[in-house]
């Protein structure tokens, strides 16, 4: 195999990478054996029909597209490996040759890691984060603390009221048809949340348990889903249930319930400490962020559209995980906070850019610097992982191959040079 690496514009890249024609055979071949017991040919058992009858009957084209699938993610990865650039987007493949007793060639367009050229990194001024705790916060803390002990009682002599909690099964109807996305059973729903479209919780007021109602609405004008927005809606309700929150009285047997302590105002104290050290720590955070977005303005780079894109699909994906963890799908998602995922996709853009810039100037600092990440420092970090995860590190030291031990010290040295400039800063 070979490969011809074309440099283009704004740190783009063109990969041509030719596969010899004997591996070509070999994988139009794989994609015969794959293909042939799918295919009926008069006078052949099924999936005994010859190669080359097959190809004269159908086009020596017809295993093409398997054989591509077979030989081109083995030959990108080979072709990454060997052109001593450092890919960081997805290809963009384009085929130009794929033909039976000739080389497989391809293209592919990417984006190569840009150089960074440092300003000042050391010294830079920041604003200093104020560090402090007042009586409304840890009222705060105290009131989350009762909420989260609350008891939930259902009820059974009253209808619904604002603020209950009811498991509502429902059904959305838009002249009489239903639509995509507006059926659910047991959905729990709050009442006065505000979760739903306007004006439907409001006429959940007064509905009694067991009993089907009917909700009219209509959809908001900049509804996402355009097909729904602006038009009436019928939803057919019943609420499963009705269940109310119990709050228990905030006194020293409270804070002996949810605490090691005593009573309330030591148990008030620990929450202070607690809460200031959560100050430090965001403060920490902040300066630690202001550094950086002024390294960032002090540095030159130039970052292809390609990379932004890359790293805004896994800041999507990553989000997508998240919302499955907590029961929802991403369409569902974008259908109950009325955004698109093309709306949220460029919100993340410039998240994604930040992050990009961040970790470029922090890997040129360390490079700067000649930071290195030592042996005790990978044993520390797997330290930290085992009792973070409850694991044996020997188990951790087994998860970890190659690439991932490589990515860890890559890491390791970024928060090696956050700590360089985060320390060299002045507050002011």
């Amino acid at each position: 195999m070979s490969v011809q690496v074309e440099k283009l514009e704004k740190n783009m890249a063109k990969l041509t990478v030719e596969v010899p024609a004997e591996s070509v055979e070999k994988a139009i071949q794989t994609a015969y054996q794959k293909m042939r017991k799918s295919i009926n040919i008069a006078g052949f058992r099924k999936g005994k029909a010859p190669r080359q009858l097959i190809e004269k009957m159908y086009g020596k084209e017809v295993f093409y597209n398997d054989a591509i699938d077979e030989m081109l993610p083995k030959a990108y990865g080979d072709a990454v490996d060997e052109c001593g650039e450092e890919i960081v987007s997805r290809p963009k493949i384009d085929i130009v040759q794929m033909e039976s007793g000739k080389p497989f060639i391809f293209e592919a367009e990417v984006a190569v890691k840009p150089e960074v050229t440092l300003g000042t990194y050391k010294g830079v001024q920041v604003e200093k984060a104020p560090i402090e705790v007042n009586d409304a916060e840890v009222e705060a803390e105290v009131i989350k603390e009762r909420e989260a002990n609350a008891r939930t009682i259902t009820v059974e002599d009253r209808p619904v009221a604002d603020g209950d909690i009811v498991s509502l099964d429902f059904e959305g109807f838009v002249d009489g048809v239903p639509f995509e996305g507006g059926k659910g059973e047991n959905y729990e729903l709050t009442i006065g949340s505000g979760a739903f479209i306007p004006g439907f919780e409001e006429q959940l007021v007064g509905a009694e348990a067991q009993k089907d109602l009917e909700v009219n609405v209509t959809f908001p004008e900049e509804y996402h889903a355009k097909e729904l927005a602006g038009k009436a809606a019928l939803f057919k309700c019943r609420v499963n249930n009705i269940r109310v929150k119990e709050l228990p009285e905030v006194d020293d047997e409270f804070a002996q319930e949810v605490s090691e302590f005593d009573t309330l105002d030591e148990y008030k104290a620990d929450i202070r400490e607690r809460l200031l050290k959560d100050k430090e720590a965001e403060a920490k955070k902040i300066k630690e962020d202001a550094v950086i977005e002024k390294i960032i303005g002090e540095a030159q780079m130039e970052i292809p559209d390609a990379m932004v894109d890359f790293q805004t699909e896994q800041l999507m994906d990553d989000f997508a995980q998240r919302m499955q963890a907590q029961g929802l799908s991403l369409q569902q998602y974008f259908q109950f906070s009325g955004m698109t995922e093309e709306q949220y996709r460029e919100q993340m853009r410039p998240r994604a850019l930040q992050n990009i810039q961040s970790r470029l100037v922090l890997e040129a600092v360390a490079q700067a610097e000649g930071l290195e990440v030592t042996q005790e420092d990978v044993d520390a970090e797997m330290q930290r992982m085992a009792e973070m995860y409850k694991m044996n590190v020997e188990r951790i030291k087994e998860l970890f191959g190659e690439y991932q031990l490589g990515e860890m010290k890559k890491d390791l040295a970024i928060q090696k040079a956050i700590d360089l400039v985060r320390d060299a800063a002045v507050e002011a």
